[in-house]
């Protein structure tokens, strides 16, 4: 396919991972249009990036890292928007922006990953650094000895920040992005923990009517990613969740063409956590069925109430 543009702007947040993951959508299209297209990079600060003392879940508004973004596409100072995956709410009407997912790049590895010492390995008491309330509710519902700490910072700022005979928790993806797998002591099991929604997955969001960006950004939509993404951000959507709620989710396609979704729900102390899985060929009903399910047979309205008076 010829693309009608040969330029396009991609806005990106500041970090080195934003930058390396824009980056990585440039160079596809490079690869995919034999040089026909060229991207440059806007880069945008963010809220979420100048409040880095503050607590995820405490700075409160879904899309922290989102809107700022998406605002120089609709601006005009971009064409399209780069996101780590996991970074984007359930839906618009959750925060999400004016914007929508016109691409997905094949997704990276989704596991979360221990830097300092393996799970098995660390001491009764020994403190675990997180930010994720989905993280410590999992790590809690398995070592109930554990403590927790918060973090924030870039990767560079994390990975400083290792508890003495302790732990920090971030996704494989972005140390193997930045070729700084090396430093993972022990990448943990999806049936130990569930990743967040989209976690490992790069999306480009532009606007619904620009039909050039939208062509464009088709040489390197990967459906298989898509598809999986789709089941997880539904399942998100029908359960509500954001980043002050522990929700994880993780999709698969069979060779079939078979979609499984595997999603979990928690209470914020860990002390419960549902998990359930259900398959099925269409990512949007599988993932708001599998919401119904968790929610209405399962107890996770219960655990939802819960969380709301806190």
């Amino acid at each position: 396919m010829s693309p009608a543009r040969t330029r396009l702007r991609l806005a990106t947040r500041g970090s080195a991972l934003a930058r390396y993951q824009a980056g990585l959508v440039a160079s596809l299209l490079s690869a995919a249009s034999k040089g026909a297209v060229a991207a440059e990079l806007v880069v945008v600060e963010t809220r979420g990036d100048r409040s880095k003392e503050v607590p995820i879940h405490a700075l409160g508004a879904q899309g922290l890292f989102v809107k700022e973004v998406e605002a120089a596409v609709l601006e005009g100072r971009a064409e399209a928007a780069v996101h780590s995956a996991k970074d984007l709410p359930a839906s618009k009407e959750a925060g999400g922006g004016l914007l929508s997912i016109l691409a997905v790049l094949q997704r990276a590895d989704p596991r979360d990953c221990l830097v300092g010492a393996r799970l098995g390995d660390l001491p009764a008491g020994a403190v675990v650094a997180t930010g994720s309330v989905r993280r410590r509710a999992q790590l809690a519902w398995l070592r109930p000895d554990l403590l927790f700490t918060e973090l924030r910072g870039n990767i560079e700022t994390r990975l400083q920040k290792v508890p003495p005979g302790g732990a920090v928790v971030m996704a494989k993806a972005a140390l193997d992005r930045l070729g700084r797998g090396e430093l993972v002591a022990e990448a943990l099991s999806v049936a130990v923990m569930l990743p967040q929604v989209g976690q490992g997955a790069i999306a480009v969001s532009g606007r619904e009517e620009d039909a050039g960006t939208r062509e464009l950004l088709s040489l390197v939509d990967h459906r298989a990613s898509r598809l999986c993404l789709e089941a997880e951000r539904a399942y998100l959507a029908g359960v509500g969740g954001g980043c002050q709620l522990p929700v994880g989710g993780l999709a698969t396609l069979g060779g079939d063409g078979s979609l499984v979704l595997e999603a979990m729900i928690a209470s914020l102390d860990g002390h419960r956590v549902l998990r359930r899985r259900a398959a099925g060929s269409d990512p949007l009903s599988l993932g708001a069925g599998l919401a119904v399910s968790l929610l209405r047979d399962c107890g996770g309205e219960d655990l939802l109430a819960a969380a709301a008076r806190r």
